[in-house]
């Protein structure tokens, strides 16, 4: 199985290859303008912005069910994919800032993609610091990508549901992404209760990386995770920040799909039905 990641030198040796497409992801959830203005500021030559709420979701529903970023349709998905001249025979390289965006947002385009059953994604490890770092060229230029034809092969079994986690059998580890604080329910800072749900253990996103950005061995997110082999399905606020630990278990060597499952709403979702249950403080 290969690697989820690529490293900057690698996008530097192979930027200009006609089959590349590139997916600046940047985004910054406190201010979701921040990110379209670092890309204006600059960005990997040829790269195509990937907004989260408008490109990397889909429409928020009034109840709340789906949570605050949906799945976007896969049809719509598709299209916008094709716009910006990504077919099915290209490879992808998604980027953003983990200095100041968490992290996350490459994962999510590059999650997106394979649940549309495309293999040849990546993230670039270390993300836009460490293309600069490297010596990448930087352009203001905003490219004008060929159209072409995206069609999609729906994974379902990367998604679990509500009523999938609900139905878990006792084998299935629930990960909860969220920093320790949410996981508690000694805060909610955007969700309308506090605290996670009932058997899952806390396995915050943030310790997926080095200090540096870069994702930690494929060992070392073995051992933080520290679920063997047992299927598993992973959330977090919204279905974003979640992504991080299903890349970490693919280099740990359990592949998306039924073993390795996004719960897509994710705690946005579950908490807009208050007859489900809510669990506060420590695991156990």
């Amino acid at each position: 199985m290969p690697s989820p990641l690529l490293d900057a030198a690698w996008l530097l040796k192979r930027r200009t290859d006609p089959d590349l497409r590139v997916l600046d992801c940047r985004y910054q959830l406190s201010d979701p303008l921040l990110g379209r203005l670092a890309y204006l500021e600059g960005h990997v030559p040829g790269a195509v912005y990937a907004d989260l709420e408008t490109d990397l979701s889909g429409p928020v529903q009034e109840s709340g069910a789906g949570g605050r970023h949906p799945l976007p349709d896969p049809q719509t998905l598709a299209a916008w994919l094709g716009a910006a001249g990504i077919g099915n025979g290209s490879r992808v390289l998604c980027y953003d800032d983990p200095s100041t965006g968490g992290g996350y947002y490459a994962s999510r385009a590059w999650w997106l993609l394979r649940w549309l059953g495309h293999r040849e994604v990546y993230v670039l490890d270390g993300g836009w610091p460490a293309y600069l770092a490297a010596g990448g060229e930087v352009s203001t230029a905003e490219p004008t990508p060929t159209p072409t034809t995206f069609v999609p092969q729906v994974q379902p079994e990367m998604v679990a549901t509500a009523e999938d986690v609900q139905a878990q059998d006792a084998r299935t580890v629930l990960i909860d992404s969220r920093a320790p604080e949410r996981y508690r329910g000694d805060t909610e800072p955007l969700d309308r209760r506090a605290g996670h749900i009932p058997g899952a253990v806390n396995r915050p996103f943030s310790a997926a990386f080095t200090r540096d950005g870069r994702y930690q061995s494929a060992q070392a997110q073995a051992e933080r995770l520290n679920v063997g082999d047992a299927p598993t399905i992973a959330y977090c606020g919204s279905g974003v920040s979640a992504t991080p630990n299903l890349l970490a278990r693919e280099l740990a060597g359990v592949p998306l799909g039924p073993h390795n499952r996004l719960y897509a709403g994710s705690w946005s979702d579950w908490v807009s039905d208050d007859g489900r249950m809510v669990a506060t403080g420590e695991e156990g």
